[in-house]
């Protein structure tokens, strides 16, 4: 892991799989802008705090994903940091409970086991009506991007640098994807919209990139999302349920599922495409003896 310098008092630590941005209060504080990963970024995070002698102070959250979130309790616990995050992803970290509500295809004892280190204490819960938020005396500025979660915001430091976290993907991750998240593609389709109105000096993408202009970022991630949506629709033939769509997607994207975790998360994945194309109008739903059933829909 390195640090890379971004402008002004924001800076990021490359993990080598995220970018996670931070922003020095003075030489020695400094607030986070999400935590990392638990299982893989953990002690690296540990070791470049330690070795640029860094207090984390703050913890200023993007959403609540594991990726994001993973280390927040513990730096809590070792700097007794204070943590802000939008109201309702804080609502999905309180508890195992609340956990379960997001990840609802799996039981609570694998959500406790595989999710739980992600229950933490937040402090200040950030409002849908916020436009900025005050942290340990720094202005931060949010713009709320809901749709790769629900309430998802992007965060421009002092500097003019705004943290875009999982609102757009790389071109690195475009070219390895096979299907990208959302939790509701309709939203994050309209959220990439609001992108295009921001006019900041530098922008950074948690998986992976830093640009000085992200507009043909944001049209060639919308169209990478709209391809993959296509894609599935064209795999859809006559009346088939969401476990048919899900093997033909799986066998045509060349997904390889080799434990039920993953199979969990594909399948979460494919939900969302699935919804989208019936908001959209592109299939219809109905019920077939009993299953819900999923068919293209007739177009005039």
């Amino acid at each position: 892991m390195k640090i890379k310098e971004i402008k002004g008092n924001t800076f990021c630590i490359d993990t080598g799989m995220t970018y996670i941005p931070f922003y020095k209060i003075n030489e020695e504080e400094i607030i986070m802008l999400d935590s990392g990963w638990a299982q893989g970024e953990r002690k690296g995070i540990d070791e470049i705090l330690e070795k640029n002698n860094f207090k984390v102070v703050g913890i200023l959250c993007s959403h609540a994903h594991v990726d994001h979130v993973g280390n927040n309790a513990k730096l809590k616990k070792k700097y007794n940091c204070i943590i802000a995050m939008p109201a309702y992803e804080a609502l999905i970290c309180s508890s195992t409970l609340n956990l379960k509500l997001y990840y609802n295809n799996q039981t609570l004892s694998d959500v406790a086991q595989h999710f739980g280190h992600m229950v933490c204490e937040t402090d200040i819960m950030i409002m849908d009506n916020q436009d900025s938020i005050v942290m340990l005396g720094i202005e931060f500025k949010i713009l709320h991007t809901p749709g790769h979660s629900p309430a998802h915001i992007c965060i421009t430091t002092p500097d003019d640098v705004v943290y875009l976290a999982d609102s757009l993907i790389s071109y690195e991750v475009m070219r390895g994807a096979k299907m990208p998240y959302a939790y509701i593609l309709s939203e994050d389709l309209s959220s990439k919209l609001k992108l295009y109105d921001l006019k900041c000096s530098k922008y950074i993408v948690a998986h992976k990139g830093i640009y000085d202009d992200i507009t043909k970022l944001i049209t060639d991630n919308i169209v990478f999302y709209k391809e993959r949506a296509d894609r599935i629709y064209r795999l859809i033939d006559a009346d088939m349920t969401l476990d048919d769509i899900f093997r033909v997607v799986i066998n045509n994207f060349r997904i390889d599922i080799k434990d039920r975790y993953k199979y969990a998360l594909i399948k979460r994945m494919l939900n969302s495409y699935v919804e989208y194309l019936n908001e959209i109008g592109l299939i219809v739903i109905k019920i077939d003896n009993g299953f819900l059933k999923y068919s293209k829909a007739e177009l005039d």
